[in-house]
């Protein structure tokens, strides 16, 4: 019998749930027992729901390509079958806060890659290496919820990932502002280039919601746990650019910073170098041995060469310089769909059972 906790994919057929299947083929502490999507692939088996539609480059994985979906709103037959969910399902905001308070109410734990809940007070947004101490808040929201076990956490938005560890790291020389413009991959927006074909030869200057969440969502990140809820820190003031450029996979960002007590440049890569996870969040199955790494040459990071650095899980920065309006601008890149979606969601769920608020039924 296995030991592993049985999990659900909730929006298993999108490009995200396409990930969580993947990363979670093999993974050694849990299991794939539940599919679940829109009503139109319910009752399919999940290699026939994703037939003609399959955007990984590896193959479907075997363990689940004879799953049958479930209708993602069955919620009181998933919740017997599983120990929690990861949910990437693709509903407007109201419905997946709704159905993800659902699933949590039902004594089932959500693991979400969605924004619906990312900025209610008592659902923790957690970088495992950064805030996973967030994750105390879980008790104030499960009081709040009425439930024993079920409760929701959130992985961050992915256009943060690759400047908030980084200016995480610098937090002992407190920045004060910081100006990011993100050129994000198309696979953010959950389509490949035969899908998007707009953007052949083209860049689009907007993404709807990007910047309200890449300048909010630092801050609750930052912030910290009080009286049940986890208060969102005043400084850095962000601002930010979100671009789409014709780049598969890795989103890059340009990041301007100012301290109250600026640094030497020697000092913010040695910060870089040194910065260390704590033990918990170290020693996850998908933490990344080293979250941290400075390229030394003028010309990187690129997503092409860079943004698979430690499995997609590590953040990659370069071409840090003294700047006239800022103190310091650098490069930032993180790999969308993997640190900065359904990888950070499964190293997320790792810190939440490692913790002790994953368990078996």
């Amino acid at each position: 019998m296995s030991n592993k906790l049985k999990v659900g994919i909730i929006g298993a057929t999108g490009m995200v749930g396409q990930r969580f299947a993947c990363l979670l083929e093999n993974h050694p502490w849990f299991e794939i027992v539940v599919v679940a999507a829109s009503k139109r692939s319910a009752g399919q088996t999940y290699e026939e729901a994703v037939e003609g539609r399959w955007k990984m480059a590896t193959p479907i994985p075997e363990n689940i390509k004879k799953l049958v979906i479930k209708d993602a709103y069955e919620v009181e037959e998933i919740s017997k079958l599983v120990d929690f969910v990861f949910c990437a399902i693709s509903l407007d905001k109201e419905k997946t806060k709704l159905l993800e308070e659902d699933y949590a109410k039902h004594e089932t734990p959500v693991v979400s890659n969605n924004s619906a809940n990312r900025m209610v007070e008592d659902v923790p947004v957690i970088i495992p290496e950064i805030n996973g101490d967030h994750a105390k808040v879980i008790e104030a929201q499960k009081k709040r919820l009425g439930t024993k076990r079920g409760f929701i956490a959130v992985k961050p938005n992915c256009s943060i990932q690759s400047y908030v560890p980084p200016i995480s790291a610098l937090k002992k020389f407190e920045p004060v502002e910081i100006l990011a413009c993100t050129y994000q991959a198309i696979s953010g927006s959950g389509k490949t280039f035969n899908e998007f074909p707009e953007i052949i030869d083209n860049v689009i200057p907007y993404i709807g919601g990007e910047e309200e969440k890449s300048e909010n969502e630092p801050l609750k990140v930052w912030g910290k746990v009080e009286d049940g809820k986890i208060i969102s820190a005043e400084n850095p003031v962000i601002t930010t650019q979100c671009i789409r450029v014709p780049v598969s996979d890795g989103h890059l960002a340009a990041v301007f910073v100012k301290f109250k007590n600026k640094p030497s440049k020697e000092e913010i890569i040695e910060a870089w170098n040194n910065f260390k996870a704590p033990e918990l969040a170290y020693n996850l199955p998908s933490a990344p041995k080293q979250l941290l790494h400075y390229f030394e040459e003028s010309d990187r990071p690129q997503p092409k060469l860079d943004r698979n650095y430690e499995n997609g899980m590590g953040i990659t920065m370069g071409r840090l310089r003294e700047d006239k309006v800022y103190d310091y601008k650098f490069v930032g890149l993180s790999h969308n769909t993997l640190r900065g979606a359904a990888g950070g969601g499964v190293l997320s769920a790792e810190y939440l059972k490692a913790a002790g608020y994953l368990t078996a039924k």
